[in-house]
This record gives C-alpha cells, sequence and structure tokens, in this order.
C-alpha cells in the first residue's frame, strides 16, 4: 500500500473556555486575547510553510489559521470541524462528573464510541475524516490544516490504533505540529509528531 500523501494537523490557539477547561465542541467560540497574542507567534516550519493551508470552519481555527505566519490563503474544511459534544458543550469534566454522575463515567468508559447526549462518537469523527484522507491521497498535494484537540485525537487514533479506553500511545503537545499521511482508502499513518512552531 502507498505510504500516502503528508498532511500536517494544529491546533487552534486557545479561548476563554479552553483556559476554563470547558468542553467547546461545535459551539463557535472566539480565541481569547492570549491565543491571538500566541498564535501571532506561531510560525509554520518547513515543509509545512509552502504547503496548501486549511480549517476547521469554527471561528477559533480559521483566526488561529488566518495569524499564522508565513501569511496565505486559508479554506474551510468542514470535515475537520471539532467533534461535537452535544448537550455537556459549555461544562467541564469535573462538572459532568458531579452532576451527571455515573451515567457520565460510563460514556467515558467506552473509548471510540463515547458520545455525549445529541452529540458525536470519536468513531464517527474518524469516519468522517477518512473521507477527507481519501481526498487528499487522491488529489496528491501535501496540506497543513488548523483543527481541533478531539478531531485529532480521532485521528491519532486512526494512524495508531489506539481504542481510547487508555492513554493515548504518544502524548501530543497542543502547541506544536503533527504530520500523518493520508492512503486512497482512507486510512492514516503516523509521521513525526510535536514538531515545534518556529525556526528548527
Amino acid at each position: 500500500m502507498s505510504d500516502g500523501v503528508a498532511f500536517a494537523l494544529l491546533r487552534h490557539a486557545s479561548t476563554a473556555w479552553n483556559e476554563d477547561g470547558r468542553l467547546q465542541g461545535l459551539t463557535d467560540t472566539d480565541l481569547s486575547t492570549k491565543g491571538e497574542a500566541d498564535a501571532r507567534t506561531w510560525r509554520l516550519p518547513a515543509p509545512a510553510d509552502g504547503w496548501k493551508r486549511l480549517c476547521s470552519p469554527l471561528k477559533r481555527a480559521r483566526r488561529t489559521a488566518e495569524l499564522l505566519q508565513p501569511a496565505g490563503g486559508v479554506a474551510i474544511e468542514q470535515r475537520l470541524r471539532e467533534m461535537s459534544f452535544g448537550q455537556w458543550e459549555g461544562r467541564t469534566i469535573a462538572e459532568l462528573r458531579a452532576t451527571v454522575g455515573q451515567a457520565f463515567i460510563d460514556a467515558e468508559n467506552k473509548g471510540l464510541d463515547f458520545e455525549p447526549p445529541g452529540g458525536e462518537s470519536p468513531r464517527a469523527v474518524m469516519g468522517r475524516i477518512g473521507d477527507w484522507a481519501k481526498e487528499i491521497a487522491a488529489a496528491g498535494e501535501p496540506v497543513v490544516a488548523v483543527s481541533h484537540k478531539a478531531a485529532i485525537r480521532a485521528v491519532l487514533a486512526m494512524a495508531t490504533g489506539w481504542d481510547m479506553m487508555d492513554r493515548p500511545p504518544l502524548k501530543l503537545d497542543w502547541r506544536a505540529l503533527h504530520f500523518f499521511h493520508a492512503r486512497p482508502d482512507g486510512s492514516v499513518r503516523l509521521g513525526e509528531v510535536n514538531v515545534p512552531l518556529g525556526p528548527r
């Protein structure tokens, strides 16, 4: 099987909800003052600095992509959106464990099939990312994309076979770039993770 076409993923800079530990999902939050300041200092490393740039449709990802250096145009890709946390958006994990109780703990223990009420499972995210990966492989052009934590974790699961029932096989730095390879069948191969932003 082909080793695939390279793509790189970056999580958006922080929002006030990130800083409070709240689940954001599809809630369309803006970058915080800190997030804006951080994103202005971020520079894509080679070779991703010359690749086509994509982002999630959510404002926090779009703004991060716009602020990244070197400057460049950004295309919206709907399938890069965050996982929906449904009725649990805006809440912290601690609040949910305290108020929803055992039902929340049981949901957490479902791994790839964790699905908040009215939300989406990591397995569903993997499905839409897989469709996107097929298109990347077919186009044959490497891309760099600004996405979200749960979405990037789903890509890590695709690349490593992680079932999300335990700790991830690799600790991702959410202020770094992560490289993968998209194959024609929609599967994903792990490249280099935790590549610093800025000159290497």
